[in-house]
């Protein structure tokens, strides 16, 4: 639940525009505005918007079944990420539970593009005009850490250019491998594997699973292509 004055504060823009953007979205049914805590929140119609979304995205459909026989071939994490300016945002994330029951988790969350393999192969995806600009963005986020992060990105960039993949392990125990995808409109997506590795297992196990990465990757462009040809 935020105010006109939070998200003054959040987009930097002057609060009378506020006012008449909250104002408009009341009245056209994206937000709700609460009298008792004198705040907005979003409403059902944004959900619709991402229904709307996830259906107009076609390499879902083709990516998912794929995604999902790795998974359940080895008990691990597969996931499609696409950019949101210069976050990750997840589109699916496959996962293997306990049960044997596959479940698709974590639609829309964000994570850092600048820090994970998923965000770094898209990255590397990018026209060089393109990367420019959002590393430009993704600099003024960070200080002295700048430097180190990117050079783990220009490292990333030649992994893949050299192997296919790039490797990252931004949270404690997880090893993630990711490559760029190009889907026939051009669209850029990055495809991610993750597992956990313990102590002096990461390098059998980036072995393993990195060939799968990029069969992965070549059978959901197969598969798209394809399809494109039966329309």
């Amino acid at each position: 639940m935020l105010g006109n004055a939070e998200l003054a504060e959040r987009t930097g823009l002057p609060r009378p525009t506020v006012s008449r953007l909250t104002r408009s979205l009341v009245d056209a049914g994206f937000l709700a505005y609460d009298h008792e805590s004198r705040g907005y929140r979003l409403t059902v119609t944004v959900l619709s918007l991402a229904q709307a979304f996830r259906y107009d995205v076609p390499v879902i459909d083709v990516a998912v079944p794929l995604m999902k026989k790795v998974a359940e071939g080895e008990k691990i994490n597969v996931s499609l990420a696409v950019a949101d300016q210069s976050e990750m945002v997840y589109l699916e994330s496959v996962r293997e539970s306990r049960r044997g029951v596959f479940r698709r988790a974590e639609q829309g969350s964000r994570f850092p593009m600048e820090l994970t393999a998923g965000g770094r192969a898209y990255l590397c995806g990018l026209s060089g005009a393109q990367r420019d600009g959002v590393l430009k963005t993704l600099a003024a986020r960070h200080e002295r850490d700048w430097p180190r992060i990117r050079r783990e990105i220009d490292e990333a960039g030649r992994r893949i250019a050299r192997d296919g993949y790039c490797i990252a392990s931004w949270q404690p125990g997880l090893t993630v491998v990711a490559a760029p995808l190009v889907a026939p409109d051009r669209s850029l997506y990055s495809v991610s594997i993750g597992f956990h590795s313990a102590a002096g297992q990461q390098q059998e196990l980036v072995e393993r699973y990195a060939p799968m990465l990029r069969r992965l990757v070549d059978d959901i462009q197969v598969s798209w292509a394809r399809r494109r040809t039966q329309v």
